[in-house]
């Protein structure tokens, strides 16, 4: 027993660098491998319609999580596989046979079980593996087994085996490889198979961006016209009004960009991802040249490579169609700030000469106001001076009673409507 604590994925780990192993297929043998593009998250599906070919063989269906299974249904062997975002199938009988490419396994699977096969095939091909059979063919017998057409052929693994092919979908709408070994065990024959079935799986699948980044040229093309000319028009756009409506033309053009690019960002990253696994399955070959022959892999890589470049491309003008729109709102955002701080400028300096005139006339007011209400009192002082001589009170002349109270009245007035300014001041600003 041990003391130290496990991180609690580390059987996940160790469990999933033995995931799908090769299967053994001692030579002669033939092969038929299917690949269906279902998206992601139809394991279920799958799953269950490969119960309904485990029932019509009376075989044991894999459990409910499966993601790969190795089932022996009978008449041949079946190896199925859950991707990402495809499912495999590989159907595989043993035995010897007298031509490589009639009577194939998958004529042993019951017809409405493919017509229902869950997504859409994007790879089927026919594996014939024989010992030693290639020595006596000429080259006019290969290319009849491949209905005449130009055939491509390679020695792999170190020269023990050799391929040929024509990658080339034929009536039944599969391709087929013809594998001939030497001295290769069924352990480095089935991880053969299987290297060759993943290099064309991901090679369809990776071209499945080549179709998008060809539609998706044009749009990106007529946005960089587009941005072109708004560019070269950005010096005469003059005034706040005509700087918005470029700055609305530019986000339009920003939106219809990303549109483009959000409907193939993800099969372009998934082309990245399957077009690196494929030059990893095409080195694992270690195929050297064949006389009289193209290799395959160049084959591959002449038609993969080109398409991806298109798909990476076509990514690099985005980016810089992006960038080059974000750079263009930037100026003119800069522009339309600007003209706006200059409004604002000129805007506070009238709102400060308003202050200013009526903060002047205040004083004017208040001004009048004392004058006013000073007269108002001196009348009301002058009146009861009078009306005090008259009734015998006082023999002082009320024009001199109200000259002493002139200066103590009109102090008082302008004291009282200071304090009641300034108490008015303080409430609007709390």
């Amino acid at each position: 027993m041990n003391g130290f604590k496990e991180h609690p994925l580390r059987q996940a780990l160790e469990t999933e660098a033995h995931a799908r192993p090769p299967v053994a297929i001692a030579a002669p043998a033939r092969v038929s491998h299917l690949a269906a593009a279902s998206g992601e998250g139809r394991g279920g599906h799958e799953l269950e319609h490969l119960n309904r070919l485990c029932s019509h063989f009376k075989a044991t269906p894999p459990g409910r999580d499966a993601t790969q299974a190795d089932i022996d249904l009978g008449p041949f062997r079946l190896k199925w596989e859950r991707h990402t975002e495809f499912a495999t199938y590989t159907f595989i009988r043993k035995g010897a046979f007298r031509s490589p490419f009639k009577e194939p396994v998958i004529a042993d699977v019951p017809e409405d079980w493919l017509a229902e096969l869950p997504g859409q095939v994007v790879h089927a091909f026919h594996f014939a593996i024989e010992v030693g059979g290639g020595d006596g063919r000429s080259p006019e017998t290969i290319a009849a087994l491949f209905d005449n057409n130009v055939v491509l052929a390679g020695d792999v693994s170190d020269g023990d085996t050799t391929l040929w092919t024509d990658f080339r979908l034929h009536t039944d709408h599969f391709g087929r490889v013809l594998i001939r070994v030497n001295d290769l065990g069924p352990e480095a024959a089935g991880r053969l198979v299987q290297r060759i079935a993943e290099m064309e799986t991901y090679r369809a699948m990776a071209m499945l961006a080549f179709p998008l980044a060809r539609d998706a040229r044009g749009p990106i093309a007529r946005a960089e016209e587009e941005l072109a000319s708004i560019i070269a028009g950005l010096a005469e756009v003059e005034g706040t009004d005509a700087e918005r409506r470029t700055l609305s033309e530019l986000s339009r053009l920003a939106a219809e960009a990303e549109k483009v690019a959000s409907g193939v960002a993800y099969r372009f990253a998934a082309a990245r991802a399957y077009h690196a696994i494929v030059r990893n399955r095409m080195d694992g070959l270690r195929e050297s040249r064949l006389p009289g022959y193209q290799r395959i892999t160049a084959f591959v890589a002449n038609r993969l490579e080109p398409a991806m470049e298109t798909c990476e491309n076509l990514a690099r003008r985005h980016e810089v169609l992006a960038e080059r729109i974000a750079r263009a709102s930037d100026l003119l955002r800069t522009r339309v700030d600007v003209a706006l701080e200059a409004q604002n400028r000129d805007l506070l300096a009238s709102m400060d000469r308003r202050a200013r005139l009526q903060l002047r006339l205040q004083e004017t007011v208040e001004g009048l106001s004392v004058v006013a209400i000073s007269y108002y009192l001196l009348s009301l002082v002058s009146y009861l001076a009078k009306g005090a001589k008259a009734a015998g009170l006082s023999a002082i002349d009320p024009f001199i009673v109200t000259a002493i109270a002139f200066l103590p009245v009109v102090g008082i007035v302008w004291y009282g409507v200071r304090r009641v300014r300034r108490a008015i001041t303080r409430r609007e600003e709390t």
